[in-house]
């Protein structure tokens, strides 16, 4: 994850540890950083190029479609303290928020149309949200997959509001043993 820059030199934080100043062109554990502009950064790892922006979390490997076996999510605090990550709801990329005050996975219409997802044969429910109550759907996720662990058959509530990521709920959080170790959030898949 990209945490910030200092002239030429990104601040970068790798696998969880601790925030790391690198050159264009030097290696950091197994990471090289490739090129910096304002906000991005382009990082290569396992003979992959990624584009990082300011404090969105990347996972970079281990991620093949033969992948998701793995057992344990490590999500950093952004600047904000919001544990943020990218993954991926039925093989389509999202931008996560972990939500522990969610009950389920919770995305906006727009988000369920972009990855295919077809909510109007959902349940239609009212839902109490931080801005009142909203119409929303009810329906089941086949997969949703975080870094290299993914799990099936996961509850999720469609609202016709506007978010600007996807809650990652307790319908998800769930399945998982939870603790805050410093400025991470660990995640321990239980089944």
């Amino acid at each position: 994850m990209l945490t910030g820059t200092i002239g030429s030199r990104a601040i970068l934080i790798v696998n969880g540890g601790a925030p790391k100043t690198v050159a264009v062109g030097e290696t950091w554990q197994g990471v090289k950083l490739v090129s910096l502009a304002a906000e991005q950064a382009t990082v290569e790892a396992e003979g992959k190029r990624v584009a990082l922006r300011m404090d969105t979390p990347v996972s970079i490997g281990g991620g093949g479609p033969g992948g998701g076996g793995g057992k344990r999510i490590v999500l950093p605090a952004d600047s904000r303290g919001h544990f943020m990550t990218q993954g991926t709801i039925n093989g389509r990329t999202v931008y996560f928020m972990l939500d522990t005050g969610a009950t389920s996975i919770a995305l906006s219409a727009a988000d369920a149309q972009r990855i295919g997802l077809d909510f109007s044969k959902g349940q239609p429910i009212r839902m109490n949200t931080a801005n009142g109550t909203a119409l929303g759907y009810r329906v089941r996720l086949n997969s949703v997959r975080v870094g290299d662990v993914e799990v099936y058959d996961v509850e999720a509530v469609v609202s016709e509001q506007p978010m600007p990521y996807v809650l990652l709920g307790n319908s998800f959080i769930n399945r998982f043993s939870m603790r805050r170790d410093a400025d991470q959030m660990v995640l321990e898949k239980r089944f």
